[in-house]
């Protein structure tokens, strides 16, 4: 980490984390940030559901909720930015605090409940954005009465300025979204996705993010159902509503658990998941190091995303991951990181 960007997050951790989260978006806009953009070469682009990446290393959504960095953080070495989640209605959330930092655990818990400006709000400031892979998550609105719907109207509204949206049925922090994970629930809801996604101008591709508390049958009925919906990518996973062995004085915090502690277990649904669909896989959950990236996509993943480890590492840490998992690849001879994708996929399940 940059001496600037060490001593910036110091500071940050010691203001409220939600706060911090604030005045973060607001120092990337200032131009305090990386602005080399993200590295690239042969070992390193890939094309992931028809996408071409410049590198595997993507944000995951929630850092970026609104989408008011994207210029900013097409900057900052990521190979694709996912954005959101968005709701047809613009919505508060769960009352604060809602964010809680694990410090000794390098974790976060969240209950934000999907707080954002809205679809039309979103849709304005993507209409503008950069060059690059940029996607937003789908959300629901908690008080909706068709929340499958909501998906829908949010990708027909800003599907014209994407280039993939995802199927977020996977927070835990909006009462009974999970209950959407179902299987005849869950083909119903992607059904009316796709049907929005064909009548737009220039489709998208449809990824689906699940959670890392689904048992085996689940997954399976997860796979059935996204291979015969004919979407293009999985994500796994969301925040984990299980608790480890936790410390500090918010251990006990509700809400989903994210960072290290996640790490091991959704990197065991990726590796499952890849077992059950050829879709390709794009690994979420504990990614802190080179090592770990590496270790997601040996395990299934195709590419990978990285949120909370930023809290910790501060935004620089992606560039430092997709150089060291540059490294990585060529130490294995891997001309290609998708020829690493599975290889390593036993030490998982």
């Amino acid at each position: 980490m940059r001496l600037l960007e060490k001593l910036g997050v110091a500071a940050m951790r010691q203001i409220d984390p939600e706060l911090a989260h604030g005045l973060a978006i607001r120092a990337l806009n200032a131009g305090l940030g990386p602005k080399a953009g993200p590295h690239t070469s042969d070992r390193l682009r890939t094309t992931v559901a028809g996408l071409v990446l410049p590198n595997p290393v993507g944000l995951a959504a929630g850092f970026d909720k609104n989408a008011t960095a994207l210029h900013a953080l097409m900057g900052c070495g990521f190979g694709f930015l996912e954005v959101g989640a968005a709701t047809p209605r613009p919505q508060d959330g769960n009352p604060k605090p809602r964010l809680f930092r694990l410090k000794q655990d390098r974790a976060a818990i969240n209950r934000f409940g999907f707080n954002n400006q809205g679809m039309a709000v979103i849709a304005a400031r993507l209409s503008a954005r950069p060059k690059g892979v940029i996607g937003l998550n789908l959300g629901a609105n908690k008080d909706s009465l068709d929340r499958a719907a909501d998906f829908a109207k949010v990708l027909a509204t800003c599907g014209a300025y994407l280039d993939f949206a995802t199927v977020n049925v996977s927070s835990p922090n909006t009462e009974k979204l999970r209950d959407l994970q179902g299987k005849a629930a869950l083909a119903a809801l992607l059904d009316g996705v796709v049907t929005a996604n064909a009548a737009l101008a220039r489709p998208v591709k449809v990824f689906l993010k699940i959670a890392p508390d689904l048992d085996e049958a689940a997954l399976d009925d997860v796979a059935a159902v996204a291979d015969a919906a004919g979407i293009d990518a999985l994500i796994a996973t969301n925040t984990t509503l299980d608790r480890v062995d936790l410390h500090g004085p918010h251990a006990a915090e509700t809400g989903g658990l994210s960072g290290q502690p996640l790490f091991e277990k959704s990197t065991r649904v990726v590796a499952q998941l890849s077992l059950r669909t050829k879709l390709p896989i794009i690994g979420v959950g504990g990614i802190g190091s080179a090592a770990q990236a590496y270790a997601k996509i040996r395990a299934g993943a195709s590419a990978v995303q990285l949120y909370t480890a930023l809290v910790y590492g501060g935004i620089s840490l992606a560039d430092d991951i997709v150089h060291g998992l540059e490294d990585l690849l060529a130490k294995d001879g891997y001309a290609n990181v998708a020829d690493a994708v599975g290889t390593g996929r036993e030490e998982f399940l």
